[in-house]
């Protein structure tokens, strides 16, 4: 069974060392979800952010 992913909810975050940033829509896969990341970060530390699109604007993606 894979392990529970304990969510923690903030309205702010202070990231230092980002290389990149990404903004993609999450996906269907399986019984969970899945977020498409180019190959070129495989082994390093990803930061998933979650947002509340009500209060995203008007931004498309």
């Amino acid at each position: 069974m894979p392990k529970k992913i304990v969510f923690q909810p903030a309205t702010e975050i202070k990231v230092t060392g980002i290389i990149g940033f990404l903004k993609r829509k999450v996906t269907p896969h399986g019984t969970g979800a899945k977020v498409t990341c180019p190959k070129e970060y495989l082994g390093k530390t990803a930061y998933l952010v979650i947002i509340d699109e009500s209060t995203e604007g008007s931004e498309q993606q």
